[in-house]
């Protein structure tokens, strides 16, 4: 009996480690696109995450949880948007300290 638990276990822990898959709309508004995923791609190729996001007319102003404060348009096409939506971004900001859950779940998104 004790054997049949140590499997169902194992493989729970299988099922957890098995990459759910998310989908999001892929021309939406990155101020919506950015509120959801709490990233932000700057344009030395560094993936930094957002403490707070408020909408200043056409613009939105972020703040890093390295507090930086960046002042960006609000663009469906911008160089953001497209840098999320193709992860190009190179390097992960070592001050904000972004989890590894939250990596691992970006990676898994698939914009369609």
């Amino acid at each position: 009996m004790v054997l049949k638990v140590a499997v169902k276990a194992d493989s729970e822990e299988a099922k957890k480690e098995k990459r759910k898959v998310r989908y999001v709309q892929k021309h939406r508004p990155i101020f919506k696109l950015v509120e959801k995923i709490k990233l932000w791609p700057s344009r030395s190729g560094i993936l930094h995450g957002i403490r707070s996001i408020t909408k200043d007319g056409n613009f939105m102003i972020i703040e890093t949880h390295c507090n930086k404060v960046i002042k960006a348009r609000i663009s469906k096409n911008g160089r953001a948007a497209r840098w999320l939506r193709n992860k190009w971004a190179e390097r992960i900001c070592k001050s904000c300290r972004i989890p590894s859950w939250k990596i691992s779940k970006f990676a898994n998104t698939l914009f369609k």
